[in-house]
């Protein structure tokens, strides 16, 4: 975690890690633990396609995804959800505890946008990271906004 502030505070990003005693596994137990709108909640999804990894920041009220219309809006034949092996060896993380910061490309869900923050993974199961949405960009290599 100690990274993830480091590039936070050297991107003069304002943030709040918040500990919890419990981990918080899915984007509804976010909301309800945290008394927050559930489209506030960000899980950060890592996809895969023919060129690589690609991070995917969501909006908690998002649903099921299209990965064929977000495969077609990257310029990618095919779209699909990485492994839970596939997280751990390309970010370091444990599905369900990705951070909001990654060195992979990123797209963001533009139904994050209408909140005055958000709140997403931090790496570490007991923490999450409250930040504004307009801080994603400064926070990742953002490649496109999805609606």
């Amino acid at each position: 975690m100690d990274h993830l502030k480091a590039i936070l505070q050297e991107r003069g990003i304002h943030y709040e890690i918040i500990h919890h005693e419990k981990q918080i596994r899915t984007a509804q137990e976010g909301a309800d633990y945290l008394g927050i709108e559930l489209g506030q909640t960000a899980p950060t999804l890592v996809l895969k396609s023919e060129k690589g990894y690609v991070a995917m920041i969501v909006s908690g009220n998002r649903g099921r995804l299209d990965l064929e219309e977000i495969s077609s809006s990257l310029g990618c034949s095919q779209l699909k959800i990485a492994t839970p092996k596939e997280v751990q060896q390309i970010t370091g993380y444990t599905v369900g505890n990705v951070s909001l910061a990654l060195s992979l490309p990123c797209i963001v869900d533009r139904r994050l946008l209408q909140y005055p923050f958000v709140y997403g993974g931090t790496g570490e199961p007991g923490s999450t990271l409250k930040i504004a949405p307009t801080d994603l960009e400064k926070l990742n290599q953002v490649v496109a906004f999805w609606d």
